[in-house]
């Protein structure tokens, strides 16, 4: 009796009802702490200030929600031009970029206003001493994996 409990427990009906859409979480980049920012080195931080760090990581947030929404959504509801970037992302991945969430500087401005200059790059570099983001060489792009 035991074993024939066990199988109609296995067996039980299954609702009619389709089950909701899955959310997809969106991964982020967390805002720099005080300390954080207090240990970086002050060659990296040269005149850069606190602000003007989480100013670029919400701008990088921007970024990767944009374009992780755009993969997200199913092709036949895009337009041309959002279906073209669907396909530039799409070239983009790699082996390596399987189930990371990341960005290239075309995806920072295409969903942004910030300037792509040597100050965006130094904050980068703060940003990957403080674990942020890393970085991806290969194919002729940098690719900046959320961490």
């Amino acid at each position: 009796t035991g074993k024939q409990e066990g199988q109609n427990k296995a067996v039980e009906p299954k609702s009619a009802k389709k089950p909701a859409k899955e959310t997809v979480v969106i991964k982020e980049v967390a805002l720099i702490t005080t300390e954080e920012f207090e240990s970086v080195p002050a060659y990296m931080k040269g005149r850069i200030t606190y602000d003007q760090v989480n100013a670029v990581v919400q701008q990088i947030n921007k970024a990767v929600v944009g374009k992780y929404k755009i993969l997200y959504q199913p092709l036949k509801s895009m337009s041309a031009p959002v279906r073209n970037l669907y396909h530039r992302f799409m070239e983009e991945e790699t082996k390596d970029t399987e189930g990371v969430f990341f960005i290239v500087e075309a995806d920072i401005k295409e969903f942004t206003q910030q300037k792509l200059d040597k100050r965006f790059h130094s904050i980068l570099s703060i940003l990957r001493h403080c674990q942020r983001v890393r970085e991806l060489r290969g194919s002729g792009l940098i690719r900046y994996i959320i961490c």
